[in-house]
């Protein structure tokens, strides 16, 4: 018997939990029975260690499941998953990592392929020939009409050997068998809107490939879409074995964009990537790809969302850990939807950066009080902090709150920790 370690940035829920632990039983090809799954804290000398435990599990070669709160020193998957006796170090390599998503093509072309490709490009490279995953979890329902940047993107992840639970792999979903495969399916896509830079990708000749695409957002290299979706592209060209110069084209940025530590930067060093007209600066090595957390702010409103879930009758109906995904805001009738960003966002991209959203990072629900709580984590000395943050609630409450619960109070609150 040993024990699963599932190491994470973000809050743990109890169907993705129970499905990671069902993935390890089949890659170990062992017997499980999973009852009613329970994530409680481990309490030792009346202290809380940082350590969650799985109850619900029964297996005559599992001891405990374990979770621990990490966070990623760079471009982090969602998941890590070890069967080890001991808690998991840097040094150990585990089973397999995992990736989940709730998006689908109706909601985003690009956020359910391209903004998680970097991802698993640079994880290979962590742990090479590591078992990669993307799980599809939530109640989206199945895609009638699949795009087809979902279809080239997953085409990519097949190519990479990325597995997927969850998804209707339809027969159109099938890994690229050549590198001129990958560029024509590229290349007969729908184009972009006129003025838009399209990703195109050119083979000039044996030795050198072209990408084309807009990197530049908000006068840096942080156009996630597009870093995820060349990162993706370059990866799988490498993978087809392309050996020669691969140039990203009509990127847009200046050579005092590129930093180092940038995790395309990154990714450009370890698949050898060139940008057209600047050049590569080194980027420092990784010693650790990930930490145990001990001092964000997100260890106590994920402590207090478990405990809520686990020994009241509250219900989260949002959720915005600090550094974890942002979750949906839930309607009274079950249904969810995106919160937008913006307030107005016209008026933010014109410069009034107050045009935005100040977000809670749990938001509950008491259905018997018609009470709901938005909660800011915070530790003890920045207090003040959380006081001031609080304050700017305003408008997701007025937009989404009332909008929805116009029979509800709603209490705004800070919640505090002391390390």
């Amino acid at each position: 018997m040993k024990n699963v370690w599932i190491l994470t940035e973000e809050r743990p829920k109890k169907d993705v939990v129970r499905s990671l632990i069902q993935m390890l039983a089949s890659r170990i090809n062992k017997p499980l029975f999973i009852d009613l799954i329970r994530i409680v804290p481990e309490v030792k000398h009346g202290e809380f260690t940082f350590r969650y435990i799985v109850l619900g599990c029964s297996a005559n070669w599992i001891d405990s499941v374990y979770i621990r709160t990490v966070s990623g020193t760079t471009s982090f998957v969602d998941f890590l998953v070890y069967y080890q006796n001991e808690e998991p170090t840097n040094l150990d390599l585990p089973l397999f990592v995992v990736e989940e998503t709730k998006t689908s093509d109706s909601e985003s072309r690009n956020t359910g392929v391209y903004q998680r490709a970097t991802k698993f490009v640079f994880i290979e490279k962590v742990y090479q020939g590591i078992e990669k995953y993307m799980l599809y979890a939530g109640d989206q329902g199945e895609e009638s009409n699949v795009t087809d940047t979902n279809q080239f993107g997953t085409n990519c992840f097949l190519t990479l050997g990325v597995k997927f639970i969850g998804k209707n792999l339809q027969d159109i979903f099938n890994p690229f068998t050549s590198i001129e495969d990958l560029i024509e399916f590229k290349n007969n896509m729908r184009r972009p809107p006129a003025g838009n830079v399209p990703i195109d990708v050119l083979k000039i000749s044996d030795s050198l490939i072209t990408i084309s695409g807009r990197l530049v957002k908000s006068g840096s290299l942080s156009n996630d879409p597009n870093i995820g979706a060349l990162s993706l592209i370059s990866a799988t060209l490498r993978k087809l074995g392309f050996l020669g110069q691969i140039i990203i084209v009509k990127h847009g940025l200046s050579q005092e964009m590129l930093k180092g530590r940038n995790k395309f930067i990154r990714i450009c060093n370890l698949y050898k990537l060139e940008l057209e007209g600047l050049q590569i600066p080194e980027s420092p090595n990784i010693t650790t790809y990930w930490y145990y957390e001990k001092s964000s702010e997100k260890l106590v409103t994920i402590f207090l969302h478990l405990m809520l879930e686990e020994f009241s009758n509250a219900i989260s109906i949002y959720e915005n850990h600090a550094g974890c995904e942002r979750g949906y805001f839930y309607k009274p009738e079950g249904l969810y939807l995106a919160v937008k960003k913006y307030t107005n966002r016209e008026l933010y991209k014109s410069g009034d950066k107050t045009a935005i959203y100040a977000l809670p990072d749990l938001v509950i629900k008491y259905s018997d009080t018609k009470e709901i709580y938005n909660i800011e984590g915070e530790k003890a000395e920045n207090v003040l902090k959380g006081i001031i943050q609080i304050e700017g609630f305003k408008a997701f409450e007025t937009d989404y709150i009332k909008k929805y619960y116009p029979n509800y109070l709603v209490l705004r609150t800070v919640v505090l920790y002391v390390v």
